[in-house]
Formats: structure tokens, sequence, C-alpha cells
């Protein structure tokens, strides 16, 4: 079963051990792609065998375009995943008999479980999500344009594997760190969103891949009015797609998560607009004159 595992790491003691055991038996070599950690993440990488890469960090994208182009990789089949994220069990197995079948594929999605503050975020439309995480090197590449995060594409078919992988940063059982990391985030993506609009690499398209339906959702979000959007959203998920149900937790997940972090994406991307009109404005001004 010839497979290899990239891990993206910074900071992530606390997370790489659950994921680096998860794999245990289902792979020949790991690489932890670290970019500057300075907690314990490097030794625990060590003393589980894995080989350690360090790469300064731009963005997920650019990061893992750099892993596939330059680390020395000696399979075909990769699986890429975050330091928060492992394999059930189940999963495992599935894995290992597509390694051994070897279908005529390019890649597979898995199926993300959220887990947030120990609990699994099961309603509201968030699970399940499928991610394109094992996929053959030869065919494969990585989308420069994704600023916030990262989306894998594949010149061939693909399949969507039944079970679980399971996504538990538990840095964020902090909320500070939570908040933090999605205000940063949210400037990335107002910034992606003012500089493509709708213009992407994949297809929009409703009965595509899991990619290309989500793709096909940006393209309507991005039509509808900012700062009504988050409200529409956060509503549509709480009680269309039955957020209520993952109680007192959930709430708070689903307001983060669908509301807040959407107002501010909204509010940067007015800021945005607003600098470019004052630009625009100021240059016809100096022209006039």
């Amino acid at each position: 079963m010839h497979l290899t595992v990239i891990v993206l790491t910074l900071n992530e003691a606390s997370n790489l051990s659950d994921c680096i055991q998860s794999l245990r038996s289902c792979t020949t070599e790991i690489f932890v792609l670290d970019s500057g950690s300075t907690d314990q993440t490097v030794e625990i990488a060590r003393n589980y065998g894995a080989q350690v890469v360090t790469h300064s960090f731009h963005t997920h994208a650019t990061q893992w375009k750099w892993a596939l182009q330059n680390l020395p990789i000696t399979s075909d089949w990769i699986l890429g995943l975050d330091a928060d994220q492992r394999l059930t069990p189940e999963l495992k197995e599935e894995i290992t008999q597509i390694l051994e079948t070897d279908p005529p594929v390019a890649g597979c999605y898995l199926k993300r479980r959220q887990i947030f503050r120990g609990q699994w975020i099961r309603f509201g439309g968030y699970y399940p999500k499928y991610l394109l995480k094992l996929f053959r090197k030869s065919q494969a590449s990585s989308d420069e344009s994704d600023l916030v995060d990262h989306h894998f594409r594949v010149n061939g078919k693909t399949l969507n594997l039944k079970h679980d992988m399971i996504e538990d940063n538990k840095k964020e059982a902090d909320l500070f760190f939570f908040i933090t990391k999605h205000a940063k985030y949210a400037n990335l993506q107002a910034q992606q969103e003012y500089e493509h609009q709708t213009t992407s690499s994949i297809e929009a398209n409703f009965f595509g891949s899991p990619d290309q339906r989500v793709q096909r959702l940006k393209v309507i979000w991005q039509q509808l009015p900012i700062f009504v959007r988050p409200f529409l959203y956060f509503w549509y998920r709480y009680l269309f797609r039955l957020g209520f149900l993952d109680g007192s937790n959930g709430f708070l997940f689903h307001c983060l998560q669908a509301f807040w972090y959407r107002m501010l994406v909204d509010i940067r991307l007015s800021e945005l607009k607003n600098l470019r009109q004052t630009s625009t404005l100021g240059i016809i001004s100096r022209e006039g004159l």
C-alpha cells in the first residue's frame, strides 16, 4: 500500500499526535511540512517517524503547490491533511481497499465530520462536507487563487468515500483563538471576493462534483446584497437546515461561523469597494484639472 501523507503544520502540538496516530498501517511515508513552529510540533512529528521539512507560509494554496512540486514523494497516491484532521478506523480501511484495488480514478473525496469544542456539528448543512483529500500526484494541482483555504484539483474521475474524516481543532476550544483566526480569514475572504468575484478554475454545476456544487452556491452568494446575506445564511442554516438541533454549543458555532464571520467579510468587502470608488474619483478629479 504505497501512500504518501503530507500534513501542514504551524504550532500544532495539540493536534498532531492524533492525526499521525490515525494513519498507522495505511501509509509508507509521512511528510510534515512545517512553517516555523515554536512549540513541540517538530519534535512530535519526528518522534512518530515523520520527515519534517520547513518552508515559509504565504497561503494554504501556495504551500500545497510547493509541497507537490518539491517534496521527495515516492508514491503516486497522496493524502493531503491539515494537522487537525484524522482518519476514523473505517475510513482507514476504506482507503486501504482503494489502494489495493487501484481503481481508474484521479482522486477521492473524504466526508468531513466537524468537531467544535468537543461536539460533532451534525446539522445546519455542515455535515456531510466532502473534501478532495486523496489523489494521484500525477493528476493533481493546487489553485493559487484560493487565499483562505485550499482546493486540490484533479484531471479525471473522482469517488466519494463512505466513511468519515474527523476535523477537530483543539486550539479552537479557546474562543479567542477561534475569533482571531477567523477575523484574519475574513479579511482574506473579502479580498478574494473583491479581486476575483465569480472567477474560478472550478466549473459551477449543481449536478457535478462536490466542489462544483459549492462553486455554484458561491456564484449565487456573490449575487446577494452584502450585509443582508449573513442574516439569510444564518437563518437558512439554523432553522431550515435544523442547526438548532446542535444545541447551545451548536448555536455558538453557527452564529460565529455563519453570521459573525460572514458579516466581517461583508464589512471588509464594503471597505475595499469604497476605497476603489474614492481612488477612481480622485483620478477623475486630477484628470479634470
